[in-house]
Formats: C-alpha cells, sequence, structure tokens
C-alpha cells in the first residue's frame, strides 16, 4: 500500500524504508500543504470532539501547565427518557481555547477513517503498530513538561507553529515497565527551536522532549503524533514464556531443593533455539487480530468494493494448485485461479469489484466475499472510502 503521508515522511527524513525508525533524532519537511489540510484541520479534530462520547484520558485539556477537570469542559446530554451521555460542552471548550490550552486527542485513528487508514499505512510500511495522538494548542498555552516516551515517534506540524526542545536520552532504550525510573533528565540538546507547517520530527524512545506555545502570542498549532511501538528483546522473551507452556516440564512446580534444574534449563535452552525473535516477529505480524470494520449485509445492497483492513500486509504462498493467505491468525487457501484475484484484494488499497473483474476475472467477487466472511477484508463504505481518497491509489488504476 503507498499512501501519500508515508512517501512525504520518507522524503522530509531522508529515509527509503522505515529500517532506520529508533535509530537517531532527524529533522524535515514536507512541502505539500494540500497533503497537511487533507489528514487533519484543528476544525476537523473539534468536530470530532463535538460528536462523540469521549473521556479522560483518551480526551483531555490542560491550561498553565496543569490538567484541566473533565467537569469543565463535558457535560452530561440527558436524553427525553432520561439516559445520561457526557458529551464535551463546545461553548466551555471554546472559552478554554480562546484563554490559551493544549487539547489532547488520543488515538484519533479509532474516530476518524482518514487517521485509520494513514495508521495502516504505516503499519504495513513499519511492521509495528501505530497509534496517532492528536495535540492542538492556542494561544501562548504551554504543553507537557519535559518528558521521554517508551516508543518512536514521527510528528508531523500540519498548522501554525510551536516550539520544541529535544535532549538526548539518559538512559539507553528505557522502557514501561523497566529496572530504573529513567527520571533524571538528559542534560545535551539535540534541537531547540520552531517547527512550522509541513515540519517533519522522528524522535527516538527515550530521548526527552518538550513542546509549547508559551510566549508565542496569538495562534495555534496542531501536530499529530505517530507513535510506534517496535519489539524489543524483552518482548520475544515473554513471548517464549507463553510457548513455553506447551512443554510439561515448565508446567511443573520448582523444586526448592534444587533438583531438576538442569533439565529445565537445556528445556529453556532449546526452546530459545527453537524460536528465535525472526520467528517473534513473524507471528506478531501474521497473528494480530483483524482490525475494526463495518460488516458486510447484502440486505443493504450488493457488494460493490472492497479493502484490505489487516493491521499488516497478508503473506501469499504459491502451493502447487493452490494459494495460502496468512494474516489475522489465520491461514486460507484458495485454489491457484484465485491468485489475481488475491492480489488485487490485499494490496491494501480499495477495490472496485467491477472494475477489477476485466483484470482477475469474475471469481473476484466469490474470492472478496470469502475475505470478508474472515475478516481480512471490508467493504469499501462511503465513510472508509474518504480516508483512502486522494491518499492511496485504487487497486485497479
Amino acid at each position: 500500500m503507498e499512501h501519500r503521508l508515508v512517501t512525504a515522511i520518507e522524503t522530509a527524513l531522508g529515509w527509503r524504508s522505515s529500517e532506520p525508525i529508533g535509530t537517531g533524532f532527524v529533522l524535515g519537511r514536507i512541502e505539500d500543504d494540500a497533503l497537511l489540510s487533507r489528514i487533519l484541520t484543528p476544525n476537523k479534530l473539534l468536530d470530532i470532539a463535538m460528536r462523540r462520547s469521549l473521556n479522560r484520558p483518551q480526551f483531555r485539556a490542560f491550561q498553565n501547565g496543569e490538567e484541566v477537570h473533565p467537569a469543565v469542559y463535558f457535560t452530561d446530554s440527558v436524553s427525553p427518557r432520561g439516559q445520561s451521555i457526557p458529551m464535551a460542552n463546545m461553548y466551555r471548550l471554546g472559552d478554554l481555547l480562546r484563554q490559551g490550552a493544549t487539547l489532547i486527542m488520543d488515538q484519533v485513528n479509532v474516530f476518524d477513517p482518514t487517521m485509520e487508514v494513514t495508521c495502516r499505512a504505516l503499519q504495513w510500511w513499519a511492521h509495528e503498530r501505530v497509534q496517532v495522538n492528536a495535540y492542538l494548542t492556542t494561544n501562548d498555552a504551554a504543553g507537557f513538561p519535559l518528558h521521554w516516551d517508551d516508543h518512536d515517534v514521527v510528528i508531523v506540524q500540519l498548522s501554525g507553529e510551536k516550539d520544541w526542545e529535544v535532549r538526548d536520552t539518559s538512559r539507553t532504550a528505557p522502557m514501561y515497565r523497566d529496572a530504573d525510573p529513567n527520571s533524571t533528565p538528559s542534560d545535551t540538546v539535540i534541537f531547540n527551536g520552531t517547527l512550522q507547517a509541513g515540519d517533519v520530527m522522528h524522535i527516538p524512545r527515550g530521548h526527552w522532549h518538550q513542546a509549547t506555545r508559551t510566549g508565542s502570542g496569538t495562534g495555534h498549532s496542531l501536530h499529530v503524533t505517530f507513535g510506534i511501538t517496535k519489539r524489543t528483546g524483552a518482548s520475544w522473551m515473554a513471548w517464549l514464556g507463553d510457548w513455553c507452556r506447551e512443554q510439561e516440564i515448565f508446567r511443573h512446580d520448582l523444586d526448592r531443593r534444587g533438583t531438576g534444574s538442569s533439565a529445565l534449563m537445556e528445556a529453556a535452552s532449546r526452546l530459545v533455539c527453537q524460536r528465535g525473535p525472526e520467528d517473534f516477529l513473524s507471528a506478531h505480524r501474521q497473528q494480530t487480530a483483524p482490525g475494526r470494520h463495518v460488516p458486510f449485509l447484502g440486505i443493504f445492497g450488493p457488494l460493490r468494493a472492497v479493502v484490505c483492513t489487516t493491521h499488516f500486509p497478508p503473506r501469499l504462498r504459491e502451493n502447487g494448485d493452490a494459494v495460502d493467505v496468512m494474516a489475522a491468525g489465520k491461514k486460507l487457501t484458495f485454489a491457484a485461479k484465485a491468485l489475481p484475484s488475491l492480489r488485487l484484494l490485499l494490496s491494501g488499497r480499495p477495490v472496485a469489484l467491477e472494475q477489477a473483474a476485466a483484470a482477475a476475472g469474475d471469481e473476484i467477487h466469490e474470492v472478496a466475499v470469502a475475505l470478508i466472511k474472515e475478516e481480512l477484508c471490508a467493504p469499501l463504505t462511503d465513510e472508509l472510502s474518504w480516508g483512502y481518497t486522494g491518499l492511496v491509489t485504487d487497486a485497479t488504476s
């Protein structure tokens, strides 16, 4: 799947693939203003907040360096039957923004199809899970104090401007669950400057950073942070812990007298050799559960277009007169003649079935229904289609 933002990030940072993620701080620039506004605007973010029932910590507000109590900008909307639903009070939210505040919406990809598709494209590119948080700051409000993240981030400044400070790590490869609290910031400043619309920044895990508009006066900043959580050696060891339960020796109680320890350690050594880090990374990509999507119901009308919605690219393996598809924890087998249809339908790009049938054959309809039933593909609704329009080329173009 080729996505305009992914390509723009690569170009801005001077990358040719996702391999440099986590290797060092990089700053670059996207010159395509139309792309920036297509991804997200301040008004679009506020519209998302207005139309959904959100709660802390998914939607938060900060002012004067402190979190604003949700009661200030949330109001229970009571239906005629007395049902209460918490909704953002847009009038009060507007007051906060006029005074100067920072709004944070975590996992915007859950609510917005453009962000959903963008994160999926980044996942196919990086082979790791990705989520996106949006930060809207107005006037001279401050942001978070100096801190570090336990994942790599790619920051895209979409509109306005914001001052940033990025420092070196004070602990190599820190983790969320770690043997050290890592609470003392580094004194080494890597970057101290202002991001303007179009600027892109990659901050590796563990680098201290902070952003603010303090002293900037009237104006705003909107940036999105794509969090990329890469697998670690500790992740691999935890995975091995699950696999060890298959062997009886690991299910027995530990003997406090120490008898049997040698056999246990030998079994552990064999397990490490049998299931290496490469096996873990492959399993992580292939066994991740299917993504959320609207189900196909024939009573709403015929299936006209579909798109692959797996978190990672499905694997196709030709096997004589059959083709195996491996994705989302499943292995599906199709007749070899389905290969052209599978390549189109699992490309990650939207597929209009009538148009695609000319290239792949009429069986593409049957294959599409099977892939939707197994949750590897989803119907291309009007809403989901908007997440691809102008950003991802159709598979049959």
